[in-house]
């Protein structure tokens, strides 16, 4: 029998694995192509955020980013800065302070379909530290009168001059050097910068340039016969270091003003008044250990060895203001603001620049003839009173001069809120018209009210309003009639001479409310007993018709 032949396969089952192949190929393409386009959609999808010198940050969305949805800044602590998105940048609405770490979060939200295959938003965070410009030397030597004062890095701003008045400048782009506008030979400017426009300036630097030569400079600051406060610290600045100008020599002090020295760095030496440093209404003078060339306050140099300044003496204002919070005076006083803080330093610039305040009269009924002597800020016969009186308590001689013991005492007393012990106030009205009285008045009341003798013709006693500046229990009055002859009066009782030889005090007389004296305001022995314990040094007088 003939063998039997395996079937063969068809012609169509010859093709078939080759189109399997094919299609397997072509499946694993697609997916490569889907697999590309999500890659490539995803890398176009993002955003990027990098610093950038006109803004807080600068981003970049790719092709199939979407929309910036939400920016934000954050400061140190989580405070959140405010901020404008706009042309790709990030600015804040308010400067950012130089050297603040600042951290940026952007928000993009990708279109649908693209947020379902890698996420609806793309979220971006920055963090960087706001640059900081420092002035690369504070002491400059110059061979002309424009200094140029150098940055360690480029600057878009800054602002110079002196403190509370700083010209500012912005520059479109940043300098790495800028020139001070100045004609001086020599001086001392603060020096504030930012890198960035959108950044604050700094906190001002000194910098100080002197003039190129051989021998080596000094400026004080405040400048050679400014005036200074006894508080006011004073600072000299070396063109070369202190070291190599003094070695270990200090600057004397010729008012042996209460203070020390030290060195703030190498070409500074700082004096810091302790207390009441040299007092007020004095000349304050630094002696140098060498002769330098001392920057006057025009810029010029001058070689000598003495720099001074000039302390003023208090303000009449501040004074008044004094006496009226230690209860020397009829009147109160508070201030407009905040009231002077009670240290020695405060109370010295309050006693130069008195703060601005009010007074107003203690006793609602305090009489006419005392308001009409009273004047704020001006001198006055109620204000010489008052020192006398405040003079007599200390045991000083009652001149009714402010000099440096009553600003002592008044600074002092200020510091320790302290009120003089019996802070009543007495004050004495004489009527010439008659029937001639003496008012007593303590307090804004009427203590008594008695008849009295004033002077006669040819010996009158004068009009107007006095001190006290003598306060005796019992005294030998004596002087010359109005005939040329003496007298000489022993035992004369319940006496306050208050205008040369004219005095309150008791008279035996037959009667009382003429003129009948030699220029005495004479009353009754029991009157005048009881007038006399009102009537201490300082004591307020007045003669009128």
């Amino acid at each position: 029998m003939p063998e039997e032949q395996a079937p063969q396969p068809s012609p169509s089952d010859q093709r078939r694995p080759g189109r399997r192949r094919r299609a397997l190929l072509g499946l694993a393409g697609a997916a490569v192509l889907v697999v590309g386009l999500a890659l490539a959609a995803f890398g176009l999808a993002g955003a990027t955020l990098s610093t950038d010198p006109g803004a807080l940050a600068r981003y970049e969305v790719g092709a199939f980013g979407g929309t910036v949805e939400k920016a934000q800044a954050f400061g140190p602590g989580g405070r959140q800065i405010p901020v404008v998105v706009r042309s790709g940048q990030v600015e804040p609405k308010t400067p950012i302070a130089p050297g603040e770490r600042v951290s940026v979060d952007l928000v993009v939200r990708r279109p649908g379909w693209l947020g379902w295959l890698i996420g609806s938003e793309d979220h971006q965070q920055l963090t960087f530290r706001a640059p900081v410009a420092r002035v690369r030397s504070q002491w400059l030597t110059v061979h002309s009168t424009t200094p140029r004062v150098s940055f360690n890095q480029p600057v878009s701003q800054v602002a110079y001059g002196v403190a509370g008045d700083l010209r500012r400048q912005s520059f479109p782009q940043p300098r790495s050097s800028v020139s001070l506008d100045t004609s001086q030979a020599a001086g001392t400017v603060l020096v504030a910068s930012a890198p960035r426009p959108w950044e604050r300036l700094s906190s001002p630097q000194p910098v100080t340039w002197f003039p190129a030569g051989n021998s080596p400079s000094v400026a004080a600051s405040p400048p050679p016969g400014a005036t200074v406060s006894p508080a006011t610290p004073l600072r000299l600045t070396f063109s070369r270091p202190v070291a190599d100008v003094l070695g270990s020599a200090r600057p004397t002090l010729s008012s042996n003003a209460s203070g020390s020295w030290r060195q703030t760095d190498s070409h500074t030496l700082l004096f810091t008044p302790h207390g009441y440093g040299a007092g007020l209404a004095t000349t304050l003078r630094a002696e140098l250990p060498r002769q330098l060339e001392i920057i006057q306050a025009d810029g010029s140099p001058q070689t000598g060895r003495d720099i001074g300044w000039t302390i003023p003496p208090g303000s009449t204002l501040r004074l008044q203001q004094l006496l009226a919070q230690a209860g020397y005076l009829p009147l109160e006083w508070k201030p407009a603001g905040a009231p002077v803080p009670r240290t020695a330093s405060a109370e010295l610039r309050a006693a130069i620049e008195p703060p601005a305040g009010r007074f107003t009269w203690r006793y609602p009924n305090s009489p006419a003839g005392l308001r009409a002597v009273w004047s704020a800020g001006k001198p006055n016969t109620i204000t010489r009173g008052a020192v006398m009186a405040l003079e007599n308590e200390g045991e000083m001689e009652a001149d009714g001069e402010a000099g440096s013991a009553v600003w002592g005492v008044l600074l002092r007393d200020a510091i320790a809120a302290k009120r003089k012990p019996e802070p009543g106030y007495s004050y004495v009205y004489v009527s010439e018209s008659v029937p001639e009285t003496v008012t007593l008045w303590h307090n804004g009341k009427k203590v008594l009210t008695t008849a009295a003798n004033t002077g006669i013709p040819g010996a009158e006693t004068a009009l107007g309003t006095y001190p006290v500046f003598e306060h005796l229990s019992e005294t030998t009055m004596s002087g010359t009639n109005p005939d040329g002859s003496h007298y000489s009066d022993p035992g004369i009782k319940w006496v306050s001479y208050f205008n040369g030889g004219d005095a309150l005090h008791s008279f035996d007389r037959a009667s009382f409310g003429t003129p009948q004296s030699l220029g005495c305001v004479e009353m009754p022995l029991e009157e005048a007993a009881k007038v006399w314990p009102y009537t201490p040094i300082g004591t307020l007088v007045t003669v009128a018709q």
